[in-house]
């Protein structure tokens, strides 16, 4: 089943281990390469990226002349990190190639502003390895949902916008998650937020989000954290102990 309508209309971040490398220091210090995305592989929230994901969007791109914001922990999206840092959305670098080969989505960029205090920090950070994330935001363009439990939550088809792409510190970032629920609206939505926040295989999923959805209930960055907190108590008490 393919469910465009519900896919796009929300903003959505995927996050990998950046697989990265400075290119040559001394002709253009800062420069990196690596990928942001990996194909046939599913993440940790159950998704799947095909090839060919990402070829219209780029496409699009380049015929405007543009590449999405490298931003640091999605800027002032980012929730915890962003804050109120009126400065949060300013990019720290920028993307200057993106393309798809057969292994994912490769990217070619720069550090910017390295004669700084953020700047230097930055690049330390990518140097030690300390900074060593990727996060890309997105919308869903057409996707296959699984039925069965050995098949992927999704298999991503088209990724149909891509806005930035940004170094973040924690490759899976819970307090992203938490800001999903605030865009809850179907037993479907819970069911993949309990799935993707709270661990719970797709059985217990669909048993939990039948009996205890409501689709009028408000629900604000607060609540998302509190419910996310409530959700791992009540994982960790159905796991099995050991003695």
């Amino acid at each position: 089943m393919i469910d465009r309508k519900s896919a796009a209309a929300r903003p959505q971040r995927k996050a990998v281990a950046f697989e990265f490398k400075f290119l040559d220091e001394k002709a253009s210090p800062g420069t990196f390469e690596g990928y942001g995305s990996v194909f046939n592989n599913e993440d940790d929230g159950g998704d799947l990226i095909q090839p060919g994901a990402f070829a219209g969007v780029i496409q699009r791109h380049q015929a405007k002349g543009t590449m999405p914001k490298m931003l640091l922990n999605h800027g002032s999206m980012g929730g915890f990190f962003g804050g109120g840092d009126p400065m949060a959305d300013l990019p720290v670098g920028c993307w200057d190639t993106m393309s798809e080969d057969t292994h994912g989505l490769q990217c070619k960029g720069r550090l910017i502003n390295l004669d700084t205090e953020s700047g230097k920090r930055i690049y330390g950070a990518m140097k030690e390895k300390a900074l060593d994330g990727l996060s890309i935001g997105y919308s869903v363009g057409d996707y296959v949902r699984g039925t069965k439990p050995n098949e992927p939550r999704r298999t991503i088809k088209t990724i149909k916008s891509l806005p930035e792409v940004s170094l973040v510190t924690f490759p899976m970032n819970e307090l992203a998650r938490a800001g999903a629920v605030k865009s809850i609206t179907t037993i479907r939505e819970f069911e993949d937020f309990l799935r993707e926040a709270g661990g719970f295989s797709h059985a217990a999923a669909k048993a939990i989000a039948s009996h205890g959805f409501k689709s009028s209930e408000p629900r604000d960055e607060d609540g998302a954290n509190k419910l996310l907190e409530s959700l791992k108590g009540l994982r960790a008490m159905s796991q099995p102990t050991s003695s």
